[in-house]
């Protein structure tokens, strides 16, 4: 199996596995604070973030697997995910989910149209910093666990 084919496997997996626990949400779980500490995200918030983030990432990507440097020096990944929100403040749960499900459908799409090498090639993601493009589609998925394990426990 490829490189590509495998990271686009993780990335259906967990997918799949997010769009379960969303559409098992009630109306008062999507109303629950996971963040309190700056800007306050509730359940619904966080999904805003799962799908303006990666739709946002993999537009980088792309940039760089065709010779872009990557994100900027000066570039705030607390300015950026308040504006997304900000643009996203209007849709319901349901939208948002129907856009993680599409959004999430294209990128492992695009993922399988990678060859190994270029995997290999480098650019400056917002968090990482100076990386491979296989590193940084690896942080699509591992994102989302990072931000499951804190709403998993609000939760409860």
């Amino acid at each position: 199996m490829s490189d590509a084919v495998d990271l686009a496997e993780k990335l259906k997996t967990e997918g799949e596995k997010f769009i379960r626990i969303f559409s098992g949400l009630t109306d008062d779980q999507w109303q629950t604070e996971v963040y309190t500490e700056g800007e306050r995200w509730r359940m619904r918030d966080v999904l805003s973030h799962f799908v303006t983030s990666e739709r946002g990432l993999v537009k980088l990507f792309e940039t760089i697997r065709l010779g872009g440097r990557g994100v900027a020096d000066d570039f705030s990944i607390d300015r950026y995910n308040n504006e997304q929100q900000k643009k996203t403040k209007d849709l319901v749960p349901s939208e948002l989910l129907e856009q993680y499900k599409e959004g999430r459908g294209r990128t492992v799409d695009w993922v399988l149209g990678f060859k190994d090498e270029e995997l290999e090639i480098k650019g400056r993601h917002p968090f990482l910093g100076e990386t491979a493009l296989r590193e940084m589609i690896k942080m699509l998925y591992l994102h989302n666990q990072i931000h499951y394990r804190d709403f998993k426990r609000v939760l409860k």
